[in-house]
């Protein structure tokens, strides 16, 4: 079983087909960046019509039941997320909509402050706010996973242990491997994973030791040593891909509409658009790539099938329906 746990890719039908070249049964794609309410609807409609233009090979994903019946009729299974809170705007009720629409996943922050917690590029990490207690009890209710992966390292730690259900950190590595900005701690994995949530690793050259030129072999040994540290089983994979992407839509995710400014996030003035990917995961066909890699590192047959993919069921399974 093969599942990402992110993506945001320039999607067409060719990386569809890629998709099930790579036998990749299920994959959690970001749907809203900056998007309001409206805006985010518009994006669901238009998936719709890729479900229609391409019922040979994806599907809409909504429990991890469709990834079963995604793997019997060779199909890739879609999940929704946002990068930030902004579909639910200021309403709350507006969380149980979007779950019924389909989000499954739903960052509390996009790198700033927002209305719910402290992004991970703000000097002051004010933690969850008023807002953000009573959003993350409602999303835990109707079965919206908090994902953490762009907040601040106070602000997960809160998420964590306010969550009554696990939460998530759907892409990103170890600060102590990749001291980037958006890595995370060892308080912060601890947090997560202690309380029965998932960490999903990017492939992102930004969160990359040595960027583009991070080896498999060392990308490889890191997930290992995350294992024996935090437990296997509460690790997967998500690569952040943006395959095909224009660079406007890096601009886009860094800048929104926030700052007349130009942000450069994790790039630079002279390294502005998207970084240049490791040439052993270019697109979802060299996932079999990730997996010899970890099999090379020494790790067993049930802890590798649990990165790829089985874990990420799991947790889909348990989180995605009604609190019980």
């Amino acid at each position: 079983m093969l599942i990402d746990g992110l993506q945001y890719a320039n999607w067409s039908e060719k990386i569809f087909r890629q998709l099930r070249e790579g036998d990749v049964d299920a994959i959690h794609v970001t749907i809203s960046y900056h998007e309001n309410f409206r805006e985010t609807v518009l994006n669901f409609e238009k998936w719709n019509r890729w479900f229609e233009q391409y019922p040979d090979l994806i599907m809409k994903g909504q429990w991890a039941s469709d990834i079963d019946k995604a793997r019997e009729t060779g199909r890739t299974a879609v999940f929704f997320g946002f990068q930030n809170p902004s579909p639910i705007e200021d309403d709350i009720g507006l969380v149980e909509i979007v779950h019924t629409l389909g989000a499954r996943f739903m960052q509390l922050t996009y790198n700033n402050q927002s209305l719910l917690a402290t992004g991970c590029y703000e000097a002051e990490d004010m933690g969850i706010t008023r807002m953000g207690k009573q959003v993350i009890k409602e999303m835990n209710r109707v079965g919206l996973v908090v994902d953490m992966s762009h907040s601040a390292d106070r602000s997960t730690i809160e998420a964590a242990d306010l969550s009554e259900r696990p939460i998530a950190i759907t892409h990103a590595n170890p600060h102590e491997w990749s001291p980037a900005l958006r890595n995370k701690k060892e308080d912060v994995i601890r947090a997560v994973t202690e309380n029965g949530g998932m960490l999903g690793f990017s492939v992102y050259p930004h969160h990359l030791k040595d960027k583009g030129d991070c080896t498999l072999e060392s990308f490889c040994q890191m997930i290992a040593d995350t294992a024996e540290k935090y437990g296997a089983e509460h690790l997967g994979i998500g690569t952040d891909l943006c395959q095909d992407q224009p660079d406007s839509v890096v601009e886009w995710m860094r800048v929104g509409r926030w700052t007349k400014e130009i942000d450069y996030g994790e790039g630079s003035a002279s390294n502005a658009g998207f970084p240049t990917m490791p040439s052993w995961f270019e697109d979802n066909r060299h996932f079999g790539n990730i997996e010899q890699g970890l099999r090379g590192v020494g790790m067993n047959d049930a802890e590798v099938a649990g990165i790829m993919g089985k874990n990420w069921y799991k947790f889909f399974a348990e989180n995605f329906g009604p609190q019980g």
